[in-house]
């Protein structure tokens, strides 16, 4: 039973962690443009994260059951994943750099899960046909096909809106088109950080239903008192006092503010106004909301990261700065394989001590 205390500790750590370092994703933009002062912003991107989160199951769902085979997890898998992910997302956050969380968090589990079937990689669901919905699922679609498409999206999507709006106000004023976006982007901001919630707070919500079920069904809670009950989990399922504990500790943790990322997104790689933050936010909350409803577990910070981009490129080419966005690419890139590599061989330890 401590050991379930200890992963569900480990996993609300992960959730405020994700927090703070992806606070970012929500109010680098705004505070950027001025339209709202940092504690300002911080406090509105904490009330929608928890309105978001408090969103839908669709996402939890996926990454507690669609990505890798619950027969072979345990708890300790569980939380060697979670390690993996806290470690990545500390070292990211350090160095300024939005990486992904949620992508940190599956890799950490898929690296746990193959450690756990001694290497056998058929415990990743790659590609698995719903029984119910016909629809093919698993960490390609869900994960892999998404991670290359949405970073198009938002650069492209960023563009086509910025573009868009920028020939449709040809003839306002650059004073009037500030006080009109300025508005709009408490608007949009706000959209953004209820966006995240949906998404980003589902995925510990995921993690804490798999660690019930997998305690459940291992007979860890078989001899509970009868008031600790609701801790039972027979089925996959995501019980309203996750969510709302979810909520609330991802909500605490982004009104902590993850200052070295945001300085990143919203001053390092591209000048902004008003205009093209709500054209950046607008562009990412709506992907972002897209993804939520489909079950996908997208990575909030590269779909606004690139809507920056592609919004900063329709001034020209050269104002996004590409040394910066180099940076954040590798990050990218990395974080999958990294954090899989820290959780594999944690898992592979927590094996040998066990023995």
């Amino acid at each position: 039973m401590s050991l379930i205390l200890l992963i569900l500790l480990t996993a609300l750590v992960f959730e405020y962690i994700n927090g703070f370092h992806d606070s970012a994703n929500s109010i680098a933009t705004v505070v950027s443009t001025k339209v709202l002062t940092p504690r300002q912003a911080v406090l509105m991107a904490a009330v929608f994260d928890l309105l978001g989160a408090l969103v839908g199951v669709s996402v939890a769902t996926t990454v507690g059951t669609g990505l890798v085979d619950t027969d072979c997890i345990s708890t300790h898998t569980i939380l060697c994943a979670l390690i993996g992910a806290i470690v990545w997302n500390l070292a990211t956050w350090w160095l300024g750099l939005p990486s992904s969380s949620s992508h940190a968090l599956i890799g950490g589990l898929c690296g746990a899960a193959l450690a756990s079937a001694h290497g056998n990689w058929h415990v990743i669901r790659w590609a698995v046909v719903n029984a119910v919905t016909g629809k093919t699922e698993g960490l390609l679609h869900k994960v892999i096909i998404p991670m290359l498409l949405s970073p198009a999206f938002g650069f492209v999507v960023g563009l086509l809106l910025m573009g868009f709006l920028t020939i449709c106000l040809l003839r306002v004023t650059p004073r009037v088109i500030s006080l009109i976006f300025g508005k709009l982007q408490l608007v949009s901001a706000a959209g953004m950080a209820f966006s995240h919630g949906t998404n980003d707070a589902q995925k510990t919500m995921g993690i804490i239903a798999l660690v019930l079920f997998t305690a459940t069904k291992d007979g860890i809670f078989d001899n509970l008192p009868s008031w600790l009950g609701f801790l039972h989990t027979p089925q996959f399922a995501v019980a309203s006092w996750v969510k709302i504990l979810c909520a609330l500790t991802i909500a605490a943790g982004t009104a902590t503010g993850g200052w070295r990322i945001i300085r990143t997104l919203g001053h390092m790689m591209v000048r902004l106004q008003p205009i093209h933050g709500f054209a950046a936010e607008t562009t990412a909350a709506t992907i972002i909301f897209a993804a939520s409803r489909l079950g996908i577990p997208l990575s909030t910070t590269h779909v606004i990261s690139t809507s920056i981009m592609g919004v900063g490129a329709t001034k020209r080419l050269s104002a996004v700065k590409w040394g910066v966005v180099g940076r954040i690419v590798w990050a990218w890139v990395l974080t999958l394989p990294v954090t899989a590599f820290i959780a594999y061989w944690s898992m592979r330890l927590c094996m040998l001590l066990r023995s």
